[in-house]
């Protein structure tokens, strides 16, 4: 991801970023459990694992739960907006996993380029990517790290937000529930649309895959304008 799509990612933001993410998705938790359940059936008997998590600034959901399903696995998480990488890295060493991950404050091409993981985490990245030919980058680099055969789960919002309008909608009402006043919900609605350019479509995330040598994805899970998917490393 640019510097660009890190700079919103601040401190201020870091604070309220658990408690915020929840909300904006429906099922925040859930998805991060499902990622971890499909992780581990589509790696089934590697219980030595080194998976590589890109984005992984934030509340490490997808670290915690995947380390508790598979105490084996070892993880690398990646992410340029460093207020956003030391809240995943207190969330890790709040549950005693220090010694299992590693954290690297830099571009994903910080890392040798060099097929040694055997999956990655993608979570929450794509639609901060405005140019559609740094998402393609960023799955490019994410697939020269990554062995043949491995497995990729990617999840992240797609359809462009003003294209539907009920979802959008019911979006809204997600802080109406929680409390939010109007005004509040045309603000939390503009922070999440600013810089977000979410894939166009669930094909549109296919060809992004294809084009970095995954294979077709699988969705598993999905919440209004969010989905997630698993795919394999062809080559």
């Amino acid at each position: 991801m640019s510097h660009a799509s890190h700079a919103k990612f601040d401190s201020a933001r870091a604070e309220e970023y658990g408690q915020q993410a929840r909300i904006g998705l429906a099922g925040y938790d859930a998805c991060h459990e499902l990622s971890a359940c499909i992780l581990s059936a589509a790696l089934a008997g590697r219980e030595d694992a080194r998976v590589l998590v890109v984005g992984a600034g934030g509340t490490a959901g997808e670290i915690l739960t995947a380390a508790r399903l598979e105490p084996g696995w070892t993880f690398v998480a990646v992410d340029l907006s460093a207020p956003m990488l030391e809240l995943a890295q207190s969330q890790v060493q709040a549950a005693g996993l220090e010694d299992r991950v590693s954290f690297v404050c830099d571009q994903l091409s910080a890392l040798p380029p060099r097929p040694e993981f055997d999956a990655a985490l993608m979570i929450g990245v794509l639609h901060h990517i405005p140019d559609a030919r740094d998402k393609t980058l960023l799955l490019d680099e994410t697939a020269q790290r990554l062995k043949p055969g491995a497995s990729l789960v990617l999840a992240g919002n797609y359809r462009a937000y003003d294209s539907e309008p009920l979802l959008q909608a019911a979006w809204a009402n997600r802080w109406r529930l929680h409390g939010a006043d109007e005004e509040e919900v045309r603000a939390k609605l503009a922070k999440i649309k600013a810089g977000a350019v979410p894939p166009a479509s669930e094909e549109a995330i296919a060809e992004l895959l294809a084009e970095a040598g995954f294979t077709a994805p699988e969705r598993f899970f999905s919440s209004l304008f969010w989905g997630a998917w698993h795919s394999r490393h062809m080559t």
